[in-house]
């Protein structure tokens, strides 16, 4: 769904009603702000969806801002990492930016608060600072250091930022309202003492601003026009408000911030921490796992730009938050590989299916239509020999009249192929069939015109030939957690929920145009699913991801429950 052909969200209708009360078009300007302490998910994909958005359908400028005032946790892995997502989901930044750019600003401004009065330097220990801050329904108490005097806290602040005390022997307090309702107006912390080398700044900084001061200042040196945050953090909006006040000058852009619910997926997490914690624990192989909620796991996973901005597009933006069930997306992902992926032939679970009339040594050509869904995309020719793989499941020995795939004394035809009948298997000492025998109708073969040819046959199989297949490594990814909430519970640990059937590792035998496939490409393995090329391919090893089945198995498992 185009966003012609839909209604304006609010957030849209935000940005309408400005520039109808005379806001100027040619001063929006938007900004996705990431803290570059862990790998993007889903949940930013939405965030990165709405912002480049609204830059494309206002012809507005969008820069991409690192929020980097925390550099115990930050890393430039992670900000190379989120640059590559941004431009894998198929969007341009306009300024790439930093917080850190405004480290020596920011300090200004708080030297600037200090002579005003407006903030304090608190030489309180956290656990006092919090006890202070009372509870929502009793005010707070005010530090006893609140009225040190201007020159004092200029003199402590500078000994601060010149690295002349530990960490957590001071901080750089805002002076607002310990009686105000809402708790983070109670003096917030501005700047905290962290001995800590920066990925961009080095060691030229020891002290460090604090989110809430950084990100409106931020924006606004930015001119940022509005600033989109999520739900949780509609309660700094009045302290966003209130620091741009002590700065705002009337002849620039003040940034307006406005919020939108998260969109919750179902059967993952998308907190960073606990992404981690997967990671560390070694639950996962990494954050580009492909069972990861990660921008950069659904990539390796076979997941597309387009299916997640159409999965943007699809669940909206909102002012409350809700779980949107993962086969919404899966539904977005099948949508777009239908039209793009080229279908192959693989056999995963494989029995071998002996021709006994087909002479032995006879090879031949067939020609197979590579995507329906896109004339363009032409032709291919695979090969048929008398030996066969096919899929295990679909032969049974003792079949009712309602089976439609290959059994005993009936005919099924072989896709692209020729119309066979199944005469006898060969078993094992344990009773497992190793063989399966069959006849083809020699005048049968798909496409030649001939009246055998256009006979209707219920059923038809995919299958591989024996000497000609290619043998691959197939991932096949279920859902990491097996409740479609794992954080719904807060006495239970998310981790007890994840799925110790989340990967399964198997040799599957593909048609032999997929020996030259290559990392990233996107196949749908006929009447199995769709599946993509993955990184750990090599000159030895080719590896598949199952990216989607062909159907929402999971709504067929969860009926039955």
């Amino acid at each position: 769904m185009s966003t012609e052909d839909r209604s304006l969200n609010f957030i849209e209708q935000i940005i309408e009603d400005d520039l109808a009360k005379g806001f100027a078009q040619d001063k929006l300007r938007f900004r996705f702000p990431p803290e570059p302490n862990g790998y993007l998910h889903v949940g930013h994909a939405s965030s990165i969806c709405l912002n480049f958005g609204l830059g494309l359908k206002y012809n507005a400028p969008v820069n991409l801002r690192f929020d980097d005032t925390n550099p115990a946790k930050e890393e430039q892995e992670y900000v190379d990492a989120i640059k590559r997502d941004v431009e894998w989901l198929g969007y341009k930044w306009d300024k790439e930016l930093y917080a850190s750019d405004y480290f020596q600003e920011l300090y200004d401004w708080a030297v600037v608060f200090i002579k005003k009065g407006v903030a304090y330097v608190d030489s309180q220990g956290s656990d006092e600072i919090a006890r202070q801050k009372g509870t929502p329904t009793h005010p707070g108490t005010a530090s006893p250091y609140r009225d040190r005097s201007v020159e004092e806290n200029l003199e402590l602040f500078e000994k601060m930022r010149a690295g002349e005390f530990p960490n957590g022997a001071h901080i750089l307090r805002a002076k607002i309202d310990m009686a105000s309702s809402n708790m983070l107006m109670r003096d917030p912390i501005m700047y905290r003492i962290l001995h800590e080398k920066h990925h961009r700044t080095d060691n030229n900084w020891c002290i460090y601003p604090m989110y809430d001061w950084a990100h409106g200042e931020s924006d606004y040196l930015e001119q940022v026009s509005h600033s989109l945050c999520t739900l949780e953090f509609l309660m700094h909006r009045e302290l966003y408000d209130w620091f741009l006040d002590q700065i705002y000058d009337e002849t620039k852009t003040r940034p307006k911030q406005r919020e939108f619910a998260r969109r919750n997926l179902s059967h993952t997490v998308v907190s960073k921490r606990k992404l981690l914690q997967l990671v560390q624990e070694k639950h996962v192989t990494g954050w580009d796992d492909p069972r990861m909620s990660t921008i950069s796991g659904m990539r390796r996973r076979g997941y597309t730009p387009a299916a997640i901005r159409n999965f943007a597009d699809t669940i909206g933006i909102a002012k409350r938050t809700n779980l949107v069930d993962v086969s919404v997306l899966e539904f977005c992902v099948r949508e777009d590989l239908n039209k793009i992926a080229p279908r192959v032939m693989a056999v995963l679970d494989p029995v071998k299916l002996i021709i006994t009339n087909y002479p032995e040594g006879q090879e031949e050509w067939l020609e197979a239509e590579n995507n329906p869904e896109d004339e363009s995309a032409g032709f291919r020719e695979i090969p048929f020999s008398r030996e066969l793989y096919i899929e295990r499941e679909d032969f049974m020995e003792n079949a009712n009249s309602k089976y439609f795939r290959l059994t005993l004394g009936k005919e099924v035809r072989l896709k692209n192929a020729y119309i066979i009948k199944g005469e006898s298997v060969v078993k094992d000492s344990e009773g497992n069939i190793t063989e399966i025998h069959a006849t083809y109708d020699t005048d049968s073969k798909s496409g030649s015109g001939s009246e055998a040819s256009l006979r209707k046959i219920k059923g038809t199989i995919h299958w591989v030939s024996v000497p000609h297949a290619v043998k691959a490594e197939v991932r096949i990814y279920d859902r990491l957690f097996t409740h479609e909430n794992p954080d719904g519970d807060k006495d239970v640990d998310f981790k007890s929920y994840i799925n110790p059937n989340s990967l399964e590792v198997i040799t599957g035998y593909l048609e032999p145009s997929l020996k030259s496939a290559v990392d990233g490409e996107h196949y749908q393995f006929q009447r199995l699913g769709y599946f993509c090329v993955d990184r750990d391919t090599n000159a030895e090893k080719i590896v598949f991801n199952k990216t989607v089945g062909l159907r929402d198995t999971w709504a067929k498992i969860e009926s039955k429950e």
